[in-house]
This record gives structure tokens, C-alpha cells and sequence, in this order.
């Protein structure tokens, strides 16, 4: 926490010009911190005088005492919310319910599980009312014109106020390209842990500390991994790795309204306009069907056959890491464990080797079809069907036949 010594300043109003967030302001000759201060400490070394003291929190006398609760950034674009936010709920009402167990000893009410609601004319009402209907007890909703469109700088203040505020013990948001663009920027305002990426989230039994598991050395080994100290204990989650929340009518809870200051939605960027990826016809997160290419497919040109097939199909394109570094297809089509996680009906791979960063984005589909030339290909040992052949062979065959069959 930040202290005002008060024999110590005299209202110079240099710590005024420097804080980024205009949080204090000078009140009868003496320096005042407000309300919405996020301790960034800027303010500290252009102290001329000393009078500026930050102090460090006592973390675990904090959690002990006041950090409680399950939190879910609720992630939504245009007044939809992201579906990653459904199985969020599901493992978050499952997290509440097992830090409940853990501390059925001690005189503590049901843990409570919340979301978080950002943006401006997203009808909170409704999406409140699904948001509680799939497992939250609460939804704590901020509304203002200056989030609209996603902005990390305001979202990040916004949160940080929320969460210093009410001091959840647990935060979680989805592996989105918001979630992973946010939850750093709000980790490292807060001064606590976060661990990215995570494909399993479960209780400690003895401690009731978050147990945090994600990939790690190239997805060859599961690393699990605690935050002892510093709270909230943050995770950002792989989308399509649990399931969905059941919705259930009637459910009760409570929305809450938070009404924050103009200034904590004061940016340096500005949204100028929005492009839309229009390569990607069929989402490939949401797909029943995805046809993926790899570096089997030798040239940029030959994703025709990938693009092909995945229309008669009516299904996404996909691709492995090699060919989106190669630049022979755009980074959003990219599946594995730097790039999405899908988990289709059907997955094609079609000269894909299957080195394990592929397979940590796709190995929970379905079925999982394999066509590659070479017969050692790992790709094989998670198959449930293998076609070993040249892709250039059987995908035009494979795409003539279903089109003679019916198909689109």
C-alpha cells in the first residue's frame, strides 16, 4: 500500500504530475491519494522529500483473512459471449465446491463463484441472467462507452479495480487471444502469479491452493504448478479442454453493477477499425469437421486440396506450425500448443507427422483420420483411421467421391 507521510510533504504537487492515473491530487497543501490508485509506484521516486512511503502487504495474512471466492472473466465480442467461458463455469463451480470440502472445518460460508462482465450496450441483463443460469452466483458487470471494443489498458484497470475491491482467491479467463493479451498485463498490476495455457485445474486437498497443469519443454512434459503466496491465483485455460456448464432455468443470483470513475478508462490507443479474418469461412474452434494440412503438402499452393475437400465437407481448415511459419497459411488456421485447441467430430490431418505440439491442439477429437506417406508417421498412434499414401493421390480422389456421393 501506498502512504502519504504528512510531516513530510509539503503539497508540492510533483507526485500529481507523475502518477499515470491521476490518482492524487493535492488537498490543503497536502498530497491524497485516491480511490482508484493501483499501486504502480510511479509517484515514489520523484519525491523530493521523502513523503511518499509504498509499504508491502503481509500476502498470506491477506489470503488467510480476506481473499475468498472463484472469478471468471466472462470474454464476450459483440454482445456474444466466448463459449470457453461455458466450460469455465463448469470447472470454476467444481473448484468452488472442493475449496467448500477443504474448508468445511473451518466457520466459512459456500464459496461463492462470480463473473465478471465488461463492455458497453452488451444487454448485461441477458447475458447476466445465462451467466447465472450455467453456474455463477453472482455477476459483477461494468459498463462504459469506452469499452466497446477490447482495449487492454482499460480492461486491465477496470479488473485491477474490481479485484482489489473484492479479493477473489481464484481468477480465471480463457487462452483467447484476449485472455492471453489481458490477464499478464492484469497479473503483473496485482503483483501475483499466473500461469498460462493451463489444460487441467483441480483443488489441493491438504492446502486448498489452485493446482495449475499445462504443457511444458515442448509439450513433453505435464507440469503442475502452485502460487503459494500472492493472490489471486490467476490461469488462463485452453478452450475446447472441459466441459460445458449445464444450463439451468430458474436459477438464482445476483447481478451487480459497478460503477468505476472516467479515469480508469482513460487509454493511450484507440480502436480505429476492426478486419475481420476472412479466410477462415467455418470457425475452427466451433467446427464438427476440420481438414488440416502440414508440411506434407510441400508448397503454399497445394492448401488447395486442404480447401477443397474441407468445402465438400462443409468443414474448417486447419494446419500444423510448420506451414503457418513457412507463411503458406495465416496463423489463425494454426492448431496445437501455440495455436488453437479444437475438438471436432472429425479431424483429417493429411501429411501431418504428428509431432506431440500438434497433438497437445487436437487430440481430444472424435475421430481422428491420418493420410501420410510414411507408415512410422507418430500421427498413426493416435489415429483411428490411417491411410498410408500420397496425400496428392487421395485427397483429390477423396474429394471427387464425396462430391459424387452427395456431399456439398
Amino acid at each position: 500500500m501506498i502512504k502519504i507521510i504528512k510531516d513530510k510533504c509539503n503539497g508540492c504537487g510533483l507526485c500529481v504530475s507523475a502518477c499515470p492515473y491521476e490518482a492524487i491530487e493535492i488537498k490543503d497543501g497536502l498530497a491524497f491519494i485516491k480511490d482508484n490508485c493501483n499501486l504502480c509506484g510511479a509517484c515514489v521516486p520523484v519525491c523530493e522529500f521523502g513523503a511518499i512511503k509504498m509499504e508491502k502487504v503481509d500476502k498470506k495474512k491477506e489470503r488467510e483473512q480476506d481473499y475468498q471466492g472463484v472469478w471468471i472473466f466472462a470474454e464476450q465480442t459483440n454482445g456474444k459471449v466466448h463459449r470457453v467461458v461455458f466450460e469455465l463455469l463448469s470447472k470454476g463451480r467444481e473448484l468452488a465446491d472442493k475449496l467448500g470440502e477443504v474448508r468445511s472445518r473451518e466457520v466459512r460460508p459456500r464459496v461463492e463463484l462470480s463473473c465478471v462482465l465488461l463492455g458497453h450496450n452488451v444487454n448485461s441483463d441477458f447475458i447476466g441472467t445465462e451467466l447465472i443460469s450455467r453456474g455463477a452466483d453472482k455477476v459483477y458487470v461494468v459498463e462504459n462507452e469506452k469499452l466497446d471494443s477490447f482495449n487492454v489498458e482499460s480492461y486491465t484497470r477496470a479488473i485491477t479495480r474490481l479485484v482489489l475491491k473484492y479479493k477473489p482467491e481464484i481468477f480465471l479467463a480463457g487462452a483467447t487471444s484476449i485472455g492471453r493479451t489481458l490477464f499478464p498485463s492484469v497479473s503483473a498490476r496485482l503483483k501475483t502469479g499466473l500461469t498460462a495455457d493451463c489444460t487441467e485445474l483441480d483443488i489441493d486437498k491438504k492446502t486448498g491452493l489452485l493446482t495449475q497443469t499445462r504443457p511444458a519443454f515442448g509439450g513433453n512434459i505435464m507440469a503442475t504448478i502452485l502460487c503459494r503466496t500472492s493472490r489471486p491465483q490467476m490461469a488462463t485455460v485452453r478452450y475446447k479442454v472441459m466441459k460445458e456448464a449445464d444450463r439451468k432455468a430458474g436459477r438464482n443470483g445476483k447481478i451487480v453493477e459497478e460503477i468505476l470513475p472516467n479515469t480508469e478508462f482513460v487509454s493511450r490507443t484507440r480502436v480505429l477499425k476492426f478486419i475481420e479474418d476472412v479466410t477462415q469461412y467455418v470457425n475452427l474452434q466451433e467446427a464438427d469437421i476440420i481438414v488440416s494440412g502440414g508440411r506434407g503438402l510441400k508448397a503454399p499452393e497445394n492448401f488447395k486440396l486442404i480447401e477443397d475437400l474441407a468445402a465438400v465437407l462443409g468443414a474448417a481448415v486447419g494446419s500444423s506450425r510448420l506451414p503457418v511459419d513457412a507463411g503458406w497459411i495465416s496463423y489463425s488456421h494454426q492448431i496445437g500448443q501455440t495455436g488453437k485447441t479444437v475438438r471436432p467430430k472429425i479431424y483429417i490431418a493429411c501429411g501431418i507427422s504428428g509431432a506431440i505440439q500438434h497433438l497437445a491442439g487436437m487430440i481430444s477429437s472424435e475421430r481422428i483420420i491420418a493420410i501420410n506417406k510414411d507408415p512410422s508417421a507418430p500421427i498413426f498412434k493416435v489415429a483411428d483411421l490411417g491411410i498410408v499414401g500420397d496425400l496428392f493421390e487421395i485427397v483429390p480422389k477423396l474429394t471427387r467421391r464425396l462430391k459424387e456421393d452427395g456431399w456439398r
